[in-house]
């Protein structure tokens, strides 16, 4: 069964920052708290990085929240942006090719 995909895919830092910006606290404090710079954590929450197993892990103890939603959200957003990607998607193609003549 193939899952719906979204038109816009949802960065999980795009919902971190609405999390912290409906606590009230800043991304200045949350960086200072978790250990990391503040210029890593706003493109984070951005959608400008990734966001990582160490980050995400830091940032789910700090807020108490499950870690697993937040990594699953990065997985789908990677996935769906590498499909988008024309030259990506022509690599695969190619390799389908390929792979149906072996």
């Amino acid at each position: 069964m193939r899952q719906i995909e979204p038109y816009i895919p949802t960065h999980p830092g795009e919902v971190i920052k609405d999390e912290i910006e409906y606590r009230g606290i800043t991304q200045r404090a949350l960086a200072e708290e978790i250990g990391v710079s503040y210029r890593v954590l706003n493109e984070t929450l951005c959608g400008k990085r990734p966001l990582t197993t160490e980050i995400a892990m830091l940032i789910a103890t700090a807020l108490d929240l499950d870690v697993e939603p937040l990594l699953d959200m990065q997985m789908r957003y990677n996935i769906i942006t590498a499909k988008r990607n024309g030259t990506f998607a022509r690599r695969l193609a190619a390799i389908r090719r390929v792979a149906a003549v072996l």
